[in-house]
Parts: C-alpha cells; sequence; structure tokens
C-alpha cells in the first residue's frame, strides 16, 4: 500500500472531440504537460473531469490514456464516483485492472447517506478495489460530510491511505489530525485555500488550476516546501483571481475556458454543461488577461 502520496496532484479535465468523443491526443498532451511541470501524480475522472457524464469504458480509456502518458514516472489515481455502491465496487475491480495506482473514492451521490451508509460505501469499494484510497470530503458540494470521528471510524481499514479535504473550512485539517493523528496523509482540494492547509498540515494538493498553469503550481508548492514562503506567497497571492474561477458550481466551464486561452487547448464540455458564453465567459477572459499581463517572470521550478 502507497502511504508517500505527497505534493502537487492535478485533477486533470478530459478532453472531448467535436463530436463528442473522447479526445486521446488532447489529452496525451495535456497531461504531458503536467508531468513535465513535475506535478507529483494525476487524478482522472473526477469532479472536474466529468466523471458524471462519463461510461464506465470511457473513463477506463481515459485512465489508461493517463497511465500510458505517466509511465513508471508518476502514480494515477482514478476517481469513483458512482451512484450504486454496486457500480462503484465494479469501477474499482475494473480500475484496478486497468493500471490504476489508487483511487479517488467519492460517497454515493448524488444520495445523501447516513454516517453508517457513507462508511459502508467507503469500505465495499475500497475492499473491491484492492489499493489505496483517497477519501474525497466535500459536503459543500455532495451534502455529506465525513466528519473527523468517522475518519477516526475508517482509520482499522489499511486501504485508507489519504483525505482531500474539501469542506471550505481549513480547520478541519486540525480537527482530523486531532482525532486521528498521522494515520492519513491530508490533501486539500480547495484551490485556493491550499497554502493555508499547508500551513496547518496538509502534504498535498488536489489543483485544478493547475490543468493550465502546471509550472506555477508546481513552484508555488516546492518553494512552500522549501521554507521559502515569501516567494511562494508571491506567486499564491498572483494565482488568487485564477483559483477562485475554482470554487464555483462551472467550475469545469471555468476551468476548461482558462485551458483554451492559456495552453491553447478547447473549452468543449460534455451536456448538460456548456462552454461559456456572455458575461460569464467575459469574466473568465478578463481574469486571465490581467493575469497574462503580471504573469511572474521566475516561477519555474525544475522537476526533480
Amino acid at each position: 500500500m502507497s502511504n508517500d502520496w505527497a505534493g502537487v496532484f492535478p485533477a486533470v479535465t478530459t478532453k472531448f472531440t467535436e463530436d463528442d468523443r473522447l479526445d486521446i491526443a488532447e489529452m496525451e498532451r495535456c497531461f504531458k504537460l503536467q508531468l513535465d511541470a513535475g506535478v507529483d501524480g494525476l487524478i482522472v475522472c473526477g469532479s472536474l473531469g466529468e466523471a458524471s457524464t462519463l461510461e464506465i469504458d470511457e473513463k477506463l480509456e481515459v485512465l489508461r490514456t493517463a497511465r500510458r502518458v505517466a509511465g513508471k514516472r508518476r502514480q494515477v489515481l482514478l476517481t469513483v464516483a458512482e451512484g450504486a455502491t454496486r457500480r462503484a465496487c465494479q469501477l474499482a475491480e475494473e480500475g484496478a485492472r486497468a493500471g490504476a495506482d489508487g483511487f479517488m473514492v467519492l460517497p454515493g451521490v448524488p444520495y445523501k447517506s447516513l454516517p453508517e451508509e457513507t462508511l459502508a460505501h467507503y469500505r465495499a469499494v475500497a475492499r473491491a478495489g484492492g489499493l489505496p484510497c483517497m477519501v474525497y470530503n466535500n459536503p459543500v458540494a455532495y451534502g455529506v460530510d465525513i466528519t473527523p470521528d468517522m475518519f477516526a471510524e475508517l482509520a482499522d481499514e489499511p486501504l485508507f491511505a489519504a483525505i482531500k479535504e474539501s469542506s471550505d473550512d481549513v480547520r478541519r485539517i486540525t480537527g482530523i489530525i486531532n482525532a486521528c493523528g498521522d494515520r492519513y496523509r491530508l490533501f486539500c482540494g480547495v484551490d485556493n485555500l491550499a497554502l493555508e492547509a499547508a500551513a496547518m498540515g496538509s502534504v498535498g494538493w488536489v489543483a485544478g488550476l493547475v490543468c493550465a498553469f502546471p509550472d506555477e503550481t508546481v513552484a508555488i508548492w516546492r518553494l512552500w516546501q522549501q521554507g521559502k514562503r515569501n516567494e511562494a506567497l508571491a506567486i499564491y497571492r498572483w494565482f488568487a483571481p485564477l483559483l477562485a474561477l475554482d470554487v464555483s458550481a462551472q467550475l469545469v466551464q471555468n476551468i476548461k475556458l482558462v485551458e483554451a486561452l492559456v495552453i491553447g487547448s478547447n473549452d468543449r464540455c460534455r451536456a448538460p454543461r456548456i462552454a461559456l458564453t456572455g458575461e460569464r465567459r467575459k469574466h473568465v477572459e478578463t481574469v486571465v488577461a490581467k493575469a497574462m499581463q503580471t504573469r511572474p517572470a521566475a516561477y519555474r521550478i525544475a522537476a526533480e
């Protein structure tokens, strides 16, 4: 079992062709940009990866694509986000066979499960896949809160390796550490709380805007870890208006548009999502234009 997950793990977007099929070539290009910048792992088919619109065979194909690009350099986690525990277990089993190094697991959304149902779901999925799991806690988006006491209850299952904490309350990091000690690797899942969470004890950042700005994201994290706090904060503060685009019901459309503007990708989404138009699009374009005008000149920390 892995107990060394840490650093920047992009929650990558899923790319589509004009006829709404998986755009494998574009995903290969975008995943490579992440790896070349020195990210520490990849997470595919999450909320940002439009998991709810993907068929199981498509999720496995995205996983295989990431696995092929990452090779042995970095770990690849497959997100398990299924409404039925049975289907989640099936995906975990097939994902393990398709080469996943582990899973990021969500509750059985959209159902708002009771605490005992939530814990049973997670245990079933972990055992079905047989690989290390990152437990994704996002009560703001999904209405299911995994409390520090619940994490303490899950601690007897060795497959639970890490937590993606996205409650939007940085005090939760302290709460989990007080309840569970160093049992879990703690990751921040809210882009504009990453350094705040790091100050409280998180060891990783499941990032979104990294999809368009991998070099800056990696630089922020590494500078912070090296104790170069002022340098990290300078980039982080520049990044803040962009990072705020991750904290939105339209995070997928926002980030895909930023990718289109910054790395020459496209902002195609799968329905019911539609690429931004009108004032929403203009807002993102304005934020990006301002950021590009003031982009730090020296931001890259060479990959080790």
